[in-house]
């Protein structure tokens, strides 16, 4: 019996790039529902670990038992210290203690927060920052949103066109040269050095219950956020797990890890 539901399945948007044989897409007519939104959220995807935080410990995307990877200390010294104010909140986030095919030379912490669950509700992002800050974890970059989506669907513009000249309106140049940056935490791959961003995620502002009536053959499916990531993303190799790297932080004290002092065994 898990401990707590899994975190679902994100589905990607038409124009996503780097879908795998397991991924799924959005149906026609989806950006129609994000349109009816009152507010959205645009936040960089980073490349790391799915991880929980919840009142019976640290969980990858299992929720079968908690998480003993190594690369998983730094949030099991951190649970420690917010274990007896989690209570009903399940925290989400991305574990970048270890580095995965993108490393970033700005992190100011090893775990990134996206998304508060408390009972079957997903919080609205407000309430996720409000969250993350008296927890003193910093939530994943988001991109400031000064025009609704609304605006680019006129004109009999197609879903793809559409979101292609939202999301460039916003990132000031196409979302497809955009993940060849260094995106907000300077991000690049960890092997060619070259400049990278995993992606984006288009979440509703506002809170939300994982089931609706926008997906409903999708169970584990989010009908609330999609995302669109960079070609062949997954790039993690077989060994990994043998040979894994720890990231490095800038700021050791804005997010308190200055308690720590990691060296991998």
């Amino acid at each position: 019996m898990p401990f707590s539901e899994k975190y679902g399945r994100t589905l990607h948007a038409p124009n996503s790039l780097g879908s795998t044989s397991d991924d799924r897409f959005m149906p026609k007519g989806y950006l129609n529902h994000f349109t009816a939104m009152p507010a959205l959220v645009l936040t960089e995807k980073l490349d790391g670990q799915n991880n929980c935080l919840n009142r019976h410990g640290v969980f990858a995307r299992s929720h079968i038992a908690p998480s003993q990877h190594p690369w998983d200390k730094p949030l099991w010294d951190r649970w420690q210290l917010l274990r007896n104010d989690l209570k009903s909140l399940e925290v989400f986030g991305e574990n970048l203690f270890g580095i995965h095919s993108i490393a970033y030379s700005k992190l100011e912490s090893y775990f990134y927060v996206f998304a508060i669950r408390e009972n079957s509700r997903w919080l609205s992002w407000e309430e996720v920052n409000f969250y993350a800050s008296l927890m003193d974890l910093p939530t994943v970059p988001e991109i400031q949103i000064e025009k609704p989506l609304i605006d680019f669907c006129q004109n009999n513009a197609s879903e793809i066109e559409a979101l292609d000249k939202w999301l460039t309106h916003h990132l000031q140049l196409p979302w497809t040269e955009y993940i060849h940056t260094p995106g907000m935490l300077g991000g690049y791959e960890y092997k060619s050095q070259q400049p990278a961003c995993e992606g984006l995620v288009v979440r509703n502002a506002q809170g939300f219950k994982q089931a609706g009536n926008f997906l409903p053959k999708e169970e584990r499916a989010f009908d609330q956020l999609f995302k669109l990531v960079r070609p062949s993303h997954v790039k993690t190799e077989v060994h990994w797990t043998k040979t894994w790297k720890s990231a490095s932080i800038i700021n050791c004290e804005k997010y308190k890890w200055y308690h720590y002092n990691y060296r991998q065994s």
